[in-house]
C-alpha cells in the first residue's frame, strides 16, 4: 500500500510561481511513475505531469509546457512540481499520484494524495 501526500498550494498572483510537494510512503511494484492532476469543480480531472521515479522520462500536458517542471527526490520519496508564470486558469485542486504508465491517464493510477488548493488571481 503506498501513502501519498500533497502540499504546497496557496493563493498566489498572475505571473508567480509555487511548488507543490508530494511525500509517499509505502512501497508497491505498481508505482513507477508519478504524476500531477488537477481538477476544477464541475470539470473532469486533467493531467498535468508525471515521470518516472529514476527520471528517465517525463511528459507534461501542452497547457503548462515550458512552465512547470516535475521532479523528484528519492532519497526523500518526495516529488515535486515547480509552477511558474501561473495563469489564472491554472487555478484548480492538484493531486499526486501514483501509476505504472505514462500514458497520462487516470486509470493507470492507483494511489492519489488529497489534494492542495492552487488558486491563482488575476
Amino acid at each position: 500500500q503506498v501513502q501519498l501526500v500533497d502540499s504546497g498550494g496557496g493563493l498566489v498572483q498572475a505571473g508567480g510561481s509555487l511548488k507543490l510537494s508530494c511525500v509517499a510512503s509505502g512501497r508497491s511494484w505498481r508505482t513507477t511513475v508519478m504524476g500531477w492532476f488537477r481538477q476544477v469543480p464541475g470539470k473532469e480531472r486533467e493531467f498535468v505531469a508525471q515521470m518516472t521515479w529514476n527520471g528517465d522520462h517525463s511528459n507534461y500536458a501542452n497547457s503548462v509546457k515550458g512552465r512547470f517542471a516535475i521532479s523528484a527526490d528519492n532519497a526523500k520519496n518526495t516529488m515535486y512540481l515547480q509552477m511558474n508564470n501561473l495563469k489564472p486558469e491554472d487555478t484548480a485542486l492538484y493531486y499526486c499520484a501514483a501509476g505504472s504508465s505514462l500514458s497520462g491517464e487516470e486509470k493507470n493510477y492507483y494511489y492519489w494524495g488529497q489534494g492542495t488548493q492552487v488558486t491563482v488571481s488575476s
